[in-house]
Order: C-alpha cells, then sequence, then structure tokens
C-alpha cells in the first residue's frame, strides 16, 4: 500500500473531476489499496435515480468501484439494494490518484456498459468525448482514453470480465 493510502476499512472521499471542475463527491468505504489497484464501495450517490434505457441507478444501488493508478479507466461493478448484479459501467479516465483519504478521477467522457449476464456491451459517450476537444488539447490523453475505450471493450466480451473487479481474499 502507498504511504499516501488510507486505511481499508476507513472512508475516502471520491472526487470526479471533469473539464477542470469537480462533477461530483461523495464518501465511500476504502475496501483495498495494493499500491496501484485501489477498491471503494458506495451507495448510489445521485439525488434522483438515472434511467439510461439499458439501466437504473438508483437509490439503495451499490457501487463497487476499482480504480487504478497505472491504467485510464475505472470499473464500477452495480448491484441493486436486494445484491442482484446490474452489471458493470465504466470510465475512461486518468489514472487516480490517492493523497491521504481524497481519491480523484479525472473523468474523459467516454464510458462502457456491460450487463451482467455479458449479453449487452455498449460503448456510451463518445459524441462527448469528440466535442470535448481533448484531442487538439492533449493528443496524447485522447488517444490514451480511445485506448483505454478499446481495451475495456475487449475485456468486457471475455466471460471472465468479472475477474477484474474481485477483491484478493
Amino acid at each position: 500500500m502507498s504511504g499516501n493510502s488510507a486505511e481499508p476499512g476507513g472512508t475516502v472521499d471520491v472526487v470526479l473531476v471533469k473539464a477542470g471542475r469537480t462533477k461530483i463527491r461523495y464518501p465511500a468505504e476504502l475496501l483495498h489499496d495494493d499500491g496501484n489497484r485501489i477498491a471503494v464501495r458506495a451507495p448510489w450517490a445521485g439525488d434522483t435515480p438515472r434511467d439510461f434505457g439499458f439501466v437504473r441507478f438508483e437509490q439503495g444501488d451499490v457501487f463497487t468501484e476499482f480504480y487504478w493508478r497505472d491504467r485510464w479507466y475505472a470499473v464500477k461493478e452495480v448491484r441493486a439494494a436486494d445484491g442482484t448484479l446490474k452489471g458493470w459501467y465504466c470510465d475512461v479516465t486518468r489514472p487516480a490518484t490517492l493523497t491521504g483519504t481524497r481519491l480523484v478521477v479525472e473523468d474523459l467522457d467516454l464510458d462502457l456498459w456491460r450487463s451482467a449476464d455479458g449479453g449487452d456491451v455498449r460503448r456510451l459517450d463518445e459524441d462527448e468525448f469528440a466535442e470535448s476537444g481533448l484531442a487538439e488539447r492533449d493528443p496524447e490523453a485522447a488517444a490514451a482514453a480511445v485506448a483505454a475505450l478499446d481495451t475495456l471493450e475487449a475485456l468486457a466480451r471475455e466471460p471472465d470480465f468479472a475477474d477484474l473487479s474481485a477483491l484478493p481474499s
């Protein structure tokens, strides 16, 4: 575990930054930090349900979120209040940073959804990414983001995708 890390069982503030501004901030329980991969668990942080058409996030849903210090994405396992797996929502991000109890992740607009049964894998928000201007401002980051989305899609089509978010015993 990194010397700058909170202790498992404690609380961290997850701060999602987009275009230089805080998009959302919420407390989460730190489950694991091996110095590279960070796992946290938090209830749905939205004030109201969000219906995407293919999945609905609502009060009572629990997100077990996995961030990496060396990968350009985050994977969030989503379960309903009764424990039923809904699927995985994946964000393309810059690598995460954890300083003290503050976990900061920069959202790069690209997302991916994988349903619980693996039958629905879909790329999301490619239009937002194109409109963001990242390719012009930071071509290297834009290329890393696109490569991360391609990697996520390939991983999501594998039957052992859930292993990506498995916690060590």
